[in-house]
């Protein structure tokens, strides 16, 4: 049986991995499907370690997330009006920082899946341009669990579709944390690096 699911493995990744290095073989919703799929089985694999290795369990999310996550195009979303003014360098840090942040909050919110049901939604607003960023909504449907997901997508310069925001159970991360940066800036004289060395 091992040995059947490592040949059914191995022939999955050969199917798919042509259409990881052709990007715009993938719509929106395939990318997320092919992310969230990954993150909820890696989240299934390694939750044991929660308790007793968090930081191997973080690891383990980071590693999916950073598969179809564009964490440079998450602090530019966060930053907002403010990203204009920030240096490459500014940006990359922030979205060092945020993956960080991302990783252990999505990570701590997962941690209690336990198989339930994960349900693509139709979307609310099709757009006529097939390039143009994309909400992708899920749900995972159990007796104990009805989490809503919204992924907002976006085609980048390598015409492969990216995750640049998340709203998890009604709360879209980059507004919240725009929310805390813009403040920070307020606190502390609109210097981006002291926001940076700040930002918890």
């Amino acid at each position: 049986m091992k040995l059947l699911k490592k040949i059914i493995s191995i022939s999955v990744l050969t199917a798919i991995l042509p259409v990881f290095c052709y990007g715009q073989e993938l719509s929106a919703v395939e990318t997320a499907e092919i992310g969230v799929e990954a993150l909820l089985q890696t989240v299934e694999e390694s939750k044991g370690y929660f308790l007793t290795d968090r930081e191997l369990y973080f690891s383990e999310i980071e590693k999916v997330l950073n598969t179809f996550v564009d964490f440079i195009a998450v602090a530019e979303v966060v930053m907002n009006r403010y990203a204009n003014d920030a240096s490459e360098s500014q940006k990359q840090r922030f979205a060092d920082i945020l993956r960080a942040t991302l990783t252990r909050f999505y990570g701590a919110s997962l941690v209690n899946y336990n198989g339930e049901e994960l349900t693509f939604l139709p979307p609310s607003s099709p757009n006529s341009d097939p390039g143009a960023d994309t909400v992708v909504g899920m749900e995972l449907r159990g007796a104990d669990t009805n989490l809503r997901l919204q992924y907002q997508m976006f085609l980048n310069e390598n015409n492969v579709w990216k995750l640049k925001n998340l709203s998890l159970a009604g709360i879209n991360l980059g507004r919240q944390y725009f929310t805390q940066f813009s403040a920070l800036m307020s606190q502390y004289d609109e210097d981006i690096d002291l926001v940076l060395d700040n930002w918890q």
